[in-house]
């Protein structure tokens, strides 16, 4: 395991994206069983994207440069879209503290949905895990796999930190738009900073 592999991927995972961004408010609106809930729910939505990537674009990546290219700035555009996104947002963490409770399936659902509709986690397997298998490498199926199952794990700890940390300081940070700010550009500079280690990316 890299140290490139889990820096972007602790980059990608934290950034404030629609899944965390769900995790954080289940834990500032129902408490931290829900955003643990949350959690998992936004982790088995990885796993469509993890399959699509392991069952068919490694192959073409691994045969064709020009695939490997488009894929690649296709992915830079996209890191730069976020930071912009990132910066523009300005209601995502909106809080209606009166809601009514939600079922321990209903969460389940709406998190799974969120990160299986998430672009973001398709830009990253489609066009960053292939980059950390060895070209040609016998055992570079198995190499996927335990790169995704890192990823997961890594998705699950983070988010479930998120919405437990949200939960227990709901009030202060509600009240606190400032704190919000900072997160939002601190994030988008991550994702321009990754964006031009991308570019310069060769196969």
């Amino acid at each position: 395991m890299t140290p490139e592999f889990l820096i972007t991927t602790l980059v990608i995972v934290a950034s404030p994206g629609t899944g965390a961004l769900f995790t954080l408010a289940a834990g500032l609106t129902r408490g931290a069983r829900a955003s643990i809930v949350a959690a998992f729910a936004c982790t088995l939505g990885v796993i469509p994207h993890m399959a699509a990537a392991i069952t068919g674009l490694a192959a073409l990546l691994h045969t064709s440069a020009l695939a490997f290219e488009i894929i690649k700035y296709f992915g830079v555009a996209y890191l730069l879209y976020m930071a912009w996104a990132t910066l523009r947002e300005k209601g995502a963490l909106s809080v209606d503290t009166d809601a009514a409770p939600k079922s321990v399936r209903q969460v389940l659902l709406s998190g799974i949905l969120v990160n299986i509709l998430n672009p973001k986690l398709s830009i990253f397997f489609f066009a960053f895990l292939p980059q950390f298998v060895p070209s040609g490498a016998p055992d570079g199926l198995t190499r996927m796999l335990e790169l995704s199952g890192v990823f997961m794990a890594m998705t699950f700890v983070i988010f479930a930190i998120y919405g437990v940390f949200a939960a227990a300081v709901r009030k202060h940070v509600v009240t606190r738009p400032r704190v919000l700010n900072w997160m939002r550009r601190t994030f988008a500079a991550a994702f321009v900073a990754l964006g031009a280690k991308l570019a310069l990316t060769e196969r």
